[in-house]
């Protein structure tokens, strides 16, 4: 804390300047009530047109129940890097092989047909690497992009996220398209037996072992959620209604704002690292919380405490601190890992950004910055959730929860732990689960379910029933 007047001034010009990230237990109850109004106009058919919150059912109907059995392929796609995994299931024991793959970003950049022919050059690859030649696969596909489903095995890219911007994909069946290049590259015979995203693969990994489990969250490069919702709620459902009369929705909550209705929390830091983004107006929740975007926001406020002559007196304007995009969210994990009076992460971060004859002061500053966006962002998440479980009104709850930001960063887990405790009804229990490898296992498990049910009702077919 500041001890003389010319630091106290100091400090109050700074609070001036980050003021807007200190929001209230009000303010972030107003968010949910914002939040379940909006949710609600995504489920509602007569709204979700015009609804910024999708709310898409996902066709997942059932959760594991631990009879599924088999050899599945899955495959995740949700960032820079892929994963294809062989997922070996028989009851409650899981053998897992895999193997991750980079996108190069003019692949990201480039159109639909380079981006799948290169993921099925990979997954062919990984066929012959395992010895899978001329076995029957089905596959579990984890596509981690807001999608409208038309069936389990049949999905709509409604458009691209996290940096991606392939030509000739939205709109367009991403399984039909992977299934295209499949045949093209490979001679394994592989059934893509369902799409989910990387939520509801988070979801299905830790619901195998916890039957109390109905709600996933992913806190990684993008921020998304999904939970199991009673059919009669479901205005966009067009399947049948047999037993379970459920179906997980894909919430696609990183819109949330997109119309204007978080406009009251946003700082001038978000309206300009959104102003620079690829996607202006758009994913606007997300770009508060995700990883994709807390860096840049914490180098902003740098970047004007700076220019204010509040923080690194005497910088070099060419270092790298004033470059877009060149403080990453890690570096916000690293600094907030200082526990003491020397900030060893803090100022390697600095050193790696070419910032001179910093201040153990400065350094101060920074890790306080640091934490004031991240927590921010832990709160608003914990909204989010808060929001899903007085939806749902279980007595006990598990979360799970999958993602970068949430396994590295040194407070999510405690920051969303006490906010979610202070924001949900009286009386219900939640826990926060890590869930393991959620966006492979839990595809494979999609699959699996999947192919459990289709049997059962082979069977009653077979039988005359």
């Amino acid at each position: 804390m500041p001890t003389s007047p010319e630091q106290l001034t100091r400090y109050e010009k700074i609070e001036s300047f980050v003021k807007g990230f200190k929001l209230s237990s009000l303010t972030y109850k107003r968010v949910m009530s914002l939040l379940d109004e909006e949710m609600k106009n995504g489920l509602r058919s007569q709204t979700n047109t015009y609804a910024d919150i999708k709310m898409f059912p996902t066709f997942v109907r059932s959760l594991p129940n631990g009879s599924e059995k088999g050899q599945f392929l899955a495959l995740d796609l949700g960032g820079t890097n892929f994963r294809v995994l062989l997922v070996k299931l028989d009851g409650n024991s899981i053998d897992i092989q895999s193997k991750t793959y980079l996108i190069p970003q003019k692949i990201m950049l480039g159109t639909g047909a380079q981006l799948f022919d290169h993921i099925a050059d990979c997954i062919a690859k990984f066929t012959r690497d395992h010895g899978l030649l001329g076995e029957r696969l089905p596959l579990g596909f984890t596509f981690s992009f807001p999608c409208k489903q038309e069936g389990l095995n049949i999905a709509r890219l409604s458009k691209w996220t996290k940096g991606f911007r392939c030509e000739g994909v939205v709109g367009q069946d991403i399984c039909r398209l992977l299934h295209e290049a499949l045949k093209k590259k490979t001679s394994a015979e592989i059934e893509i037996v369902a799409v989910v995203n990387d939520a509801v693969g988070t979801l299905m990994s830790t619901a195998h072992g916890d039957n109390n489990c109905e709600i996933g969250l992913i806190l990684g490069t993008g921020c998304n959620a999904c939970y199991m919702e009673r059919l009669e709620n479901v205005g966009l459902w067009e399947g049948d209604y047999s037993y379970p009369e459920q179906v997980v929705i894909n919430t696609e909550w990183g819109a949330f704002g997109d119309n204007g209705c978080l406009d009251f929390i946003r700082t001038e830091y978000d309206r300009e690292l959104d102003t620079f983004s690829i996607n202006p107006g758009k994913q606007l929740m997300e770009k508060m919380i995700s990883g994709m975007y807390l860096g840049e926001i914490v180098r902003l406020v740098l970047e004007r405490l700076t220019t204010e002559g509040l923080l690194f007196r005497g910088i070099d304007r060419e270092c790298e601190l004033f470059e877009r995009g060149r403080f990453f969210t890690k570096y916000v994990s690293e600094i907030e890992s200082d526990r003491d009076e020397f900030f060893r992460s803090t100022k390697q971060v600095l050193d790696e950004l070419q910032v001179e004859n910093y201040t153990t002061e400065d350094c101060k500053i920074v890790r306080y910055i640091c934490t004031l966006v991240s927590s921010r962002a832990a709160f608003l998440a914990s909204s989010g959730l808060a929001t899903l479980i007085n939806k749902l009104g279980r007595p006990e709850m598990t979360i799970a929860v999958d993602g970068s930001l949430y396994r590295f960063h040194p407070r999510f887990h405690n920051l969303m732990r006490l906010k979610i405790q202070e924001l949900v009804k009286p009386g219900l229990k939640f826990s926060l689960a890590l869930s393991h490898d959620g966006s492979g296992k839990g595809a494979a498990l999609v699959a699996a379910v999947a192919m459990r049910l289709r049997d059962v009702k082979q069977e009653l077919c077979d039988n005359g029933i």
